[in-house]
């Protein structure tokens, strides 16, 4: 299956049988990521929890089943 990545554009192949070629094809939500962005987004996260800034917001879901 040829992936396309939508943060580069870069053209890879994965295995048609692959849990991660079944998860694109069924959800169509879910997109695909390189390792180079994958790794680089990675990255930029870990620094920004190490600063502090980093606020992680708990989902709607959660907040809903407390009230």
């Amino acid at each position: 299956m040829r992936v396309k990545c939508f943060i580069c554009d870069k053209i890879e192949s994965i295995e048609d049988f692959s849990p991660l070629a079944k998860k694109l094809r069924n959800r169509p939500i879910h997109t695909y990521l390189c390792s180079d962005c994958n790794r680089r987004i990675e990255e930029k996260t870990k620094k920004r929890i190490a600063t502090g800034n980093f606020k992680l917001y708990k989902s709607s879901q959660q907040i809903e089943e407390d009230f």
